[in-house]
């Protein structure tokens, strides 16, 4: 009886297994942080303080429309709005933030999933993915705010009665 047959095919299982184990496995740091490059994770999270800090100066302004704002009083809602976003940009330090990427993208995705998506942030598609994230974000905010505004005008409401 030739055995060759048998062999090729055990040889293609083992193969055929390495292979899906290898898809399995949890991707490398190194994979990952190309991942968040391709995807340009580092530049959304500084768009995103931005458009939070922008939001932050709309949202103060509607609540105190209309109200007579004093120098000192001025000075101190300014005070506190630096104050808020240095602990947010405290809290979304890249250099913070990068290894629990790591580490949620390790629990997350397999080496298969991350080389895909890397491969697809390559892509004329992904890229305008990447472009418009920031307008879809900026028009998030957007429809936040018009949602908030009731709200904000409740407090204000609040606010005036106290």
């Amino acid at each position: 009886m030739n055995r060759r047959p048998l062999t090729l095919i055990a040889l293609c299982c083992t193969i055929a297994l390495t292979v899906v184990r290898a898809a399995d496995t949890p991707p490398s740091e190194t994979s990952i942080k190309q991942l968040l490059e391709a995807g340009q994770v580092h530049k959304l999270i500084d768009e995103t303080i931005t458009q939070l800090d922008s939001y932050m100066k709309q949202s103060m302004q509607q609540v105190t429309q209309g109200q007579r704002i004093t120098p000192e009083i001025q000075k101190d809602i300014d005070r506190r709005q630096t104050e808020m976003m240095g602990m947010i940009k405290e809290v979304l330090d890249w250099n913070k933030l990068e290894p629990v990427y790591v580490r949620v993208y390790q629990k997350t995705f397999t080496q298969g999933e991350v080389d895909g998506l890397t491969a697809f942030y390559k892509t004329p598609t992904g890229q305008a993915l990447l472009t418009k994230m920031s307008a879809v974000m900026q028009n998030m905010l957007n429809e936040m705010q018009q949602m908030i505004q009731p709200m904000m005008q409740r407090v204000q409401t609040c606010s005036r009665r106290s």
